[in-house]
């Protein structure tokens, strides 16, 4: 028998009664009576109520024991009478009467109460994680983390793929976010690459032969922290499967998706076929490519309104000409809500940096006419004509934003999510996926240089031999992007496995044949020797468990997290090392002026 417990304090019910029995765990709560001193003794599996009396020659070191002091308890599973059975534990219908005990461990004062699941300042949380870590919420996203990952193996084991391990030590990439870069010692003044993702490695499976393979994948990214991204490193089911098109991709992720999330929540799955939403027709009904189609919001097009001669909203006629895009929200049935409602958007338009959201009501007593600060610039037609455009009726409201188009696109998507959430016209009780396809290939950046939008190693849409490459920016690319509640969980795409095509594709992003070499040598040089047309996609781990937890901060469902600056409080990372250490990797720090 194992000298620490007979038995977790998560199992014991009436079943059990009279049984002598023996737990271990650490003290999640007393509350002293007087005469009776009553413990909540906490396991990894549940919580088990334990008592003892005063005439008990134990009772008065017990009630002077600290919180979170680990021990172990000998005693008698008794049933609780009627009125004192709690049915928020498992264990709630029994409790275990104490005759002895042993402290196992001794626990310091407590910087931070563990019994509670009140908010802590992060500075606290992540010094003592451990402690954080045994409190009740954050325990349960922990395990749900590690069921998930579990469960993801073994679907991914029923659908044929196979797990691989790739290296953790790599050569740079050009693409994507900063690197974490590795000294060498045997090769002095080089270095090695943390990967941000297996993309290549994973390629490289498929050109070996193997079908489908799959992996937990760590990636090392040198970016700043978000609220759904860490700094640092972060997990992704990462695959890759061989002769296959974008739709054999979907099939594949659109089970796992479905069969994970009923699994591990009770909330409903909107459509079981996710929409594809073309991204150009994502940026102009949502204003994002990561949608969220619970909010039923559309955002429309009114360029064209303010070209008409019979509206005179000047200042938007103006941009209009200059080449500003308009952009409309329509809100149905809201003809009644106070003006506080509508400026209060507005004000928060202007709090985000933008100009405002102008808005009218359309109403009806003769003829259509429009209510509100810029109703008087609209005539009947004009107004018809955007009822016509945009299906609102007599009674709706509608926002206007006008800019440049990156700019009326960032306002119009969050403030879509803003009067949605003022709406209340979210189903918070849902899922809702979607896929975004049909991205560009290239896009201009600031300095209007052609670049790659996305994966530089994917495939372009159309025949190959008549792709119009005088006309890159026409260029779509067999890439797409799995969307959830408007959280992007992953890109993916279907590879450009032809070298010759890839010289092509990088020279018109500015990389001559030699830079293309050197930089993807092994890429390339595998792809010469017969490479099968493949694709594949890497969903985000903790973005999925994030949703599934129903928490809006990555940190939440992460074991050991790093703060916002990158650092780990708890182990005190990064630190200085050692000018030995230093000498042996041929490395001089040189300090900052």
């Amino acid at each position: 028998m194992n000298k620490y417990r007979t038995h977790n304090c998560g199992e014991l019910n009436k079943n059990n009664k009279s049984k002598e029995v023996i737990l271990s765990g650490w003290i999640n709560k007393k509350r002293d009576h007087g005469n009776l001193l009553f413990i909540d003794l906490r396991d990894n599996y549940g919580v088990t109520q334990c008592v003892i009396d005063k005439s008990n020659e134990h009772f008065a070191k017990l009630e002077k024991i600290q919180l979170e002091s680990v021990i172990k308890i000998l005693g008698k599973v008794v049933e609780r009478t009627k009125e004192t059975i709690n049915l928020e534990l498992k264990t709630g219908e029994i409790e275990v009467v104490i005759v002895s005990f042993e402290v196992l461990g001794s626990c310091k004062e407590l910087p931070m109460p563990v019994f509670s699941d009140q908010e802590y300042s992060e500075e606290i949380r992540l010094k003592y994680r451990f402690l954080d870590l045994r409190r009740k919420k954050i325990h349960e996203n922990i395990i749900l983390r590690s069921k998930v990952i579990s469960f993801i193996r073994n679907e991914m084991n029923e659908l044929g793929f196979l797990e691989f391990q790739t290296p953790i030590l790599t050569s740079s990439s050009p693409e994507g976010a900063r690197d974490f870069l590795v000294p060498s010692r045997l090769n002095p003044g080089k270095f090695y690459a943390l990967p941000q993702a297996p993309q290549q490695f994973k390629q490289l499976i498929m050109v070996s032969g193997f079908d489908k393979y799959f992996q937990i994948a760590p990636c090392f990214r040198d970016e700043d922290a978000r609220a759904d991204r860490s700094p640092g490193e972060f997990y992704q089911l990462d695959l890759e499967m061989s002769f296959v098109e974008q739709e054999d991709v979907f099939k594949v992720i659109e089970k796992l998706m479905i069969n994970l999330f009923k699994k591990f929540s009770s909330k409903k799955i909107i459509s079981e076929k996710f929409p594809r939403i073309p991204y150009e027709e994502a940026m102009l009904k949502y204003g994002t490519d990561k949608p969220d189609l619970r909010n039923p919001l559309i955002i429309y097009d009114l360029t064209e309104i303010f070209t008409r001669e019979d509206v005179k909203f000047e200042i938007f006629k103006k941009l209009v000409k200059s080449g500003s895009k308009v952009r409309a929200i329509i809100t149905k049935s809201t003809s009644q809500k106070p003006r506080s409602f509508f400026d209060n958007i507005d004000k928060w338009a202007k709090d985000q940096g933008a100009s405002g959201l102008a808005y009218f009501t359309i109403e009806k007593q003769k003829e259509i006419s429009a209510k509100g600060p810029v109703g008087k610039f609209f005539s009947k037609e004009s107004l018809e004509e955007i009822m016509k455009m945009t299906g609102a009726e007599v009674g709706d409201s509608i926002f206007l934003s006008c800019g440049k188009t990156s700019e009326v696109e960032k306002i119009s998507s969050i403030a879509r999510d803003k009067i949605a959430e003022d709406l209340d016209l979210i189903d918070k009780n849902s899922f809702t996926f979607c896929w975004i396809v049909d991205y560009p290939m290239f896009e201009m950046d600031e300095n209007n240089k052609i670049k790659f939008s996305h994966n530089p190693f994917s495939m372009p849409q159309g025949d190959i031999d008549k792709l119009d490459l005088k006309n890159p920016l026409n260029l779509k690319a067999y890439q797409y992007d799995i969307v959830c509640n408007g959280v992007e969980l992953s890109s993916g795409a279907i590879r450009n496995h032809k070298p010759e095509l890839m010289y092509k594709l990088f020279s018109l992003a500015g990389y001559d044949k030699k830079q293309v070499d050197d930089k993807f040598s092994g890429m390339i040089n595998a792809l010469s020797y017969g490479a099968p047309p493949h694709g594949g996609i890497a969903p985000g781990i903790d973005r999925i468990v994030m949703l599934l937890a129903d928490e809006k901060n990555i940190r939440e469902v992460t074991m050991f997290p790093m703060n916002q600056n990158a650092q780990d409080l708890m182990m005190n990372a990064p630190s200085i090392v050692s000018e030995n250490q230093l000498k042996e990797l041929n490395l001089l720090l040189k300090k900052k002026k």
